[in-house]
């Protein structure tokens, strides 16, 4: 590449399929781009300017399912040195923060007078019981840093929470913090996943689940709720074993009013909001923030359009801009 070409934008990630749709696309389109593999990445500390006009992190809480752990909080690191040097990030060091910390995004809904679980926080096994009074069983103990429904179980019962805190069957994960957190019954088996791009509604859907599992991922759903198989673009081999189903949904103007809150005060460019309507009380209920966004599988089919081809016309905004 020569000095007067322009600089490529960097992808991020540590995950070798989830962001193919992506990156066919952009090579589609003649964006020069490099993907940055966090798996093997360091960097200079000294480096007084970056190779990269603009940085795209994709990388995901749930890396440590995977082997990479470490990479998770390298990131952060990653992300500040980068935001010294002027480099244009998209989903950067804030979003980042509450991307690895579910406790700082429901003090963040809580600020925002948004409805969320009743939780508590805790950072030793042993709290979890006392962390429980109060609530409503059953609860969830949640790993402050998960994704894709990882570190998450279910107790039933306040003996069933005791005997495991007695077992040593409490994980609190990474950061040795986790959430103890009454358990939301979605209405009608439906949880609702919002995905938002530059700060604006993008698309929605509604995810039916039995609720034994919590990994939502939306490109690991196999089919729609008419039961039409999706072709899906990762991880094709565990389709038959996803259980979810899917059905595009745009909700009410208060909630997407609410998302685009949360997507400006996170300062989140591209990712999804997820929440439930709680079959008990039928209040909205905010559970989750993901900057991390696996867009639906086979969305066309799914939401009517492609929203790569949405990302790749905000990612080429942004690098006219950065340029």
């Amino acid at each position: 590449m020569s000095d007067l070409s322009p600089k490529p934008i960097g992808i991020f990630h540590e995950h070798p399929d989830w962001f193919r749709p992506l990156f066919i696309e952009l090579e589609r389109r003649d964006v020069p781009f490099e993907r940055i593999d966090a798996t093997t990445h360091f960097y200079d500390i000294a480096e007084s300017e970056s190779h990269y006009s603009v940085v795209f992190n994709r990388m995901s809480p749930s890396a440590y399912l995977r082997g990479v752990a470490g990479g998770i909080f390298y990131t952060h690191g990653y992300l500040a040195h980068l935001e010294r040097l002027g480099v244009r990030l998209i989903n950067g060091t804030t979003v980042y923060t509450f991307e690895t910390n579910k406790a700082l995004q429901l003090t963040l809904l809580q600020s925002l007078g948004l409805g969320y679980p009743s939780t508590r926080v805790i950072h030793h096994p042993a709290q979890a019981p006392l962390a429980a009074e109060g609530l409503r069983f059953p609860v969830v103990v949640k790993a402050n840093i998960g994704g894709s429904g990882a570190g998450i179980v279910r107790y039933d019962s306040m003996s069933d929470l005791k005997s495991a805190v007695a077992q040593g069957e409490i994980n609190l994960g990474l950061d040795h913090t986790a959430l103890v957190q009454e358990y939301t019954t979605p209405r009608d088996g439906r949880i609702t996943r919002v995905e938002t791009l530059g700060g604006k509604f993008l698309y929605g859907i509604h995810v039916y689940t039995s609720g034994e599992s919590f990994n939502l991922c939306p490109a690991d759903i196999c089919q729609t709720t008419g039961g039409v198989e999706l072709t899906r673009n990762a991880c094709p081999a565990d389709a038959p074993r996803s259980g979810l189903s899917v059905e595009a949904y745009t909700p009410p103007s208060e909630v997407i009013d609410a998302i685009e809150r949360i997507a400006v005060a996170t300062q989140m460019d591209v990712g999804g909001i997820e929440y439930m309507i709680d079959d008990r009380d039928g209040k909205v209920v905010y559970y989750d923030i993901n900057a991390l966004s696996n867009f639906v599988a086979d969305a066309r089919n799914v939401i009517g359009f492609d929203p790569h081809e949405r990302l790749a016309d905000y990612l080429e905004n942004i690098i006219a801009d950065a340029s």
